[in-house]
């Protein structure tokens, strides 16, 4: 039953054996926390703002007319920064609109083919964007439907423009995301 084990094989067992897993450097890079953190900031700001105003604006002033163009501001810059700053920096992602000679509209959405290690969005920030690119139009749903239900009809457009707005930029970077119409008509025909 007994093992002999000699120095030599001690030696050889404890040897370091270099295993590569890809650029290490790259992996940490990707894994770090948030590279961002204004555009981050932003991302969430701007949406959370326009939802925390809609929800207590009675609170803060009596005037329909302030609290709507308040909110209205606040979905509009949140429009802006997320379609021209944070899609780019958070997921590599932009879309925009087009206009050629002849006058026709064409909708351009790109991603980002390989990401630079020193410019490549985390994982942290790319979850961030895309819950806050998901979970803002639902509720502005829910609120859609609290408002038509309690009869509070003028604040009705408001929602509308929040959820447009924010449905916007979501459909615009699902189609950067999966690659334009073309493949998504080819991911959707897989399902049953």
């Amino acid at each position: 039953w007994g093992f002999v084990c000699s120095p030599q094989t001690l030696a050889d067992d404890t040897e370091d054996v270099s295993l590569d897993f890809g650029n290490e450097e790259e992996l940490a890079l990707r894994k770090a926390k948030i590279r961002h953190p204004l555009a981050t900031f932003f991302h969430l700001f701007f949406r959370v703002s326009a939802i925390v105003t809609y929800l207590f604006c009675d609170w803060f002033s009596k005037s329909f007319v302030t609290c709507f163009v308040v909110i209205l501001l606040l979905l509009s810059f949140d429009f802006w920064s997320v379609k021209n700053v944070t899609g780019r920096l958070l997921v590599g992602l932009r879309w925009w609109n087009q206009i050629d000679e002849d006058g026709k509209s064409h909708w351009v959405y790109e991603a980002k083919k390989v990401p630079s290690s020193v410019a490549a969005p985390t994982e942290v920030e790319a979850r961030i964007f895309w819950l806050g690119l998901i979970i803002c139009p639902v509720i502005w749903t829910i609120f859609f439907f609290s408002t038509l239900f309690s009869l509070k009809l003028k604040w009705l457009a408001l929602v509308i423009a929040g959820i447009s707005l924010q449905a916007a930029n979501l459909y615009g970077y699902i189609h950067c995301k999966l690659g334009g119409l073309s493949n998504l008509h080819r991911i959707v025909a897989r399902f049953p």
